[in-house]
């Protein structure tokens, strides 16, 4: 017979599973209100706002709640790193499946790459960090994905071979938890990339945040 203990683990899980969904459900509303091109980018920021603060500091604040004052906390800033995401990201899968020279399309393969490390990175530095102009975030996010390249290569094979078996074997699910699963995984690899950054001797004075209070500076120790 299971313990008591064993109860509560279930139930934790089983929370965390319901969490998730509603995150990705509050996502996709988010993302079809906003008709896609100005959805994206606050929902993609808000999802990865909460992740921040559930994964690396422990905390669940009541999703819709939450996730709707992200929404509306960086609105237009948020849009505008959304639409270089999906304008470059349409440049690029066009040059990819129409350019006629085999070397444009490697190299625009090559970009496209990038640009998906650098999307799934964009969001949580924004949420995490106190960088604030948009270059800087871009850069960020790209040295970040690179920088550890060992966590983006392991985040990234988790993350299609869950969205494979997803959808060979449970479709419904997949359009259930289509966002929440990367953004999770990319939100794990953070909490694990962002720790030397607020403990290390070398960065002190390295500002992390929660996404919707006041930044705190955290000095070395």
């Amino acid at each position: 017979m299971f313990s008591f203990e064993g109860f509560v683990r279930i139930n934790t899980a089983a929370t965390a599973v319901y969490r998730l969904a509603y995150l990705n459900l509050l996502w996709v509303a988010t993302t079809v209100l906003g008709l896609g091109v100005v959805g994206f980018g606050p929902a993609s920021y808000a999802l990865a706002a909460y992740l921040d603060r559930w994964v690396r500091h422990g905390e669940t604040p009541p999703p819709a709640r939450t996730f709707w004052r992200s929404v509306r906390e960086r609105t237009w800033h948020t849009i505008l790193v959304g639409w270089i995401l999906l304008g470059a990201g349409a440049i690029v899968v066009t040059n990819v499946l129409r350019s006629p020279d085999g070397t444009v399309r490697a190299l625009n393969v090559v970009a496209l790459v990038v640009l998906v490390v650098v999307a799934a990175y964009v969001f949580p530095v924004m949420a995490a960090t106190d960088i604030t102009s948009v270059p800087r975030q871009l850069g960020a996010a790209l040295l970040l994905g690179f920088g550890s390249l060992h966590w983006t290569v392991l985040g990234g094979t988790v993350v299609a071979v869950t969205t494979w078996l997803l959808w060979s074997f449970a479709t419904p699910l997949l359009l259930l938890f289509g966002a929440g699963v990367p953004a999770l995984v990319v939100a794990l690899v953070t909490r694990i990339v962002f720790r030397p950054l607020v403990e290390s001797p070398a960065l002190p004075g390295r500002t992390m945040h929660h996404p919707l209070d006041t930044p705190v500076t955290e000095q070395a120790s």
